[in-house]
């Protein structure tokens, strides 16, 4: 069972439309439930290293609502270590952002534009740096990044791991910047 959309776009069938739909909806449910229990995260914050975890895992888990969890680094980073601080917050920081990739992932099953299929591999051949780069350097908006990188259905791994590693090496220079900081304030 096939539809067509639109000279520009592929037949697109009802099972693959069910399938993006689900994934989107799944990604809106995990952000919803994320900003439902957004109060209750003053009580995991003495949790030490499994606290940073948690909130940065629940931060990165948003799609498009900035949750600054690099504040929390900073200042867990001058009361503990703050390689372990940043090792923890990087960790849950790119777990979360899971959540934006499945999205991304569910709207490739929604729309499938002709015009695109000539720049993914291009994309595709650089996406453990892109991904890896972005994820280091503070950016907003690294939720689009996740949205390309599921819509291109770029495997989950070459996702995560650049995601994890950019976000430990952002998370380790905050904190180590909370434990500098402590020296003089």
């Amino acid at each position: 069972m096939s539809m067509f959309i639109s000279g520009k776009f592929s037949l697109i069938s009802m099972q693959e439309k069910a399938k993006g739909l689900l994934q989107i909806v799944f990604s809106i449910f995990i952000a919803l439930i994320v900003l439902y229990f957004s109060s209750s995260l003053e009580h995991v914050s003495t949790l030490d290293y499994l606290g940073v975890f948690i909130i940065s895992l629940i931060s990165a888990a948003t799609l498009f609502i900035p949750a600054p969890s690099w504040i929390f680094v900073v200042n867990m980073g001058r009361i503990l270590n703050p390689y372990l601080v940043g090792l923890a917050a990087g960790i849950g920081s790119g777990i979360g952002e899971i959540t934006g990739y499945i999205a991304g992932k569910g709207v490739s099953y929604l729309i499938k534009e002709e015009r695109f299929n000539k720049y993914k591999d291009r994309i595709k051949k650089n996406d453990l740096l892109a991904i890896g780069i972005l994820a280091f350097i503070p950016n907003p908006l690294f939720d689009v990044a996740g949205l390309a990188a599921g819509s291109l259905r770029i495997k989950v791994w070459r996702f995560i791991v650049p995601c994890i590693i950019g976000r430990t090496l952002r998370y380790i220079l905050l904190a180590y910047l909370g434990e500098f900081s402590i020296k003089y304030v």
